[in-house]
C-alpha cells in the first residue's frame, strides 16, 4: 500500500474517532464546549454589527447543528477520497460514500444512547446526510473541473 493511500485511510479513521470523541461527551461538557465558541462568535459580530441582538441559546442550537453538517461534509470528502484511492468507480463510490457516512451517523446517534445527557436524534442523522451529501457533491464537482 502507498502513502497515499495510508494517509487517505489515517484521515477518515482520525476523523472518525474526532466525531466519536466530541459525541462521548456528556451533555453539560458539550453544550459548554459549543457555547463557549457561540459566546466569542456574537462577541465579534456585535463588534462588526452592534445593533444586532443575538440569542445565545438559539445561536448554540444552531451552531450545534452546523458542527453535525460540517463534520459529515468532510467526512463525506475524507471518503470520496479514500474510495479513489482503492480505485472505486463512478456511482458506486458515491453510493458507498453516502451509505458509509450514513451508518456512521446513525452508529454515533445510537452511541449517545449511552451517553449523559445525550440521546439519539434522527433529525441530526438527517443534517449529517445532508452534510455528507454536500461533501460527496463538492468531490464530483472538483473531480469534473479538474478533468477539464
Amino acid at each position: 500500500m502507498n502513502k497515499r493511500k495510508i494517509i487517505s485511510w489515517l484521515a477518515v479513521i482520525l476523523w472518525l474517532v474526532l466525531i466519536f470523541i466530541l459525541s462521548a461527551q456528556p451533555v453539560h461538557k458539550s453544550n459548554g464546549l459549543s457555547k463557549g465558541i457561540a459566546e466569542k462568535i456574537i462577541k465579534i459580530i456585535e463588534k462588526i454589527s452592534p445593533d444586532k441582538n443575538i440569542s445565545l441559546g438559539r445561536f448554540n442550537h444552531y451552531l450545534r447543528k452546523a458542527a453535525h453538517f460540517f463534520s459529515y461534509m468532510v467526512l463525506g470528502i475524507l471518503m470520496m477520497n479514500v474510495l479513489k484511492m482503492i480505485e472505486v468507480k463512478g456511482v458506486k463510490r458515491i453510493v458507498l460514500a453516502l451509505v458509509i457516512c450514513v451508518l456512521c451517523a446513525m452508529l454515533d446517534e445510537f452511541h449517545q444512547l449511552f451517553v449523559p445527557g445525550r440521546g439519539a436524534q434522527v433529525k441530526d442523522v438527517i443534517i449529517d446526510t445532508v452534510g455528507a451529501i454536500v461533501g460527496i457533491g463538492v468531490c464530483g464537482i472538483w473531480g469534473k473541473l479538474i478533468k477539464r
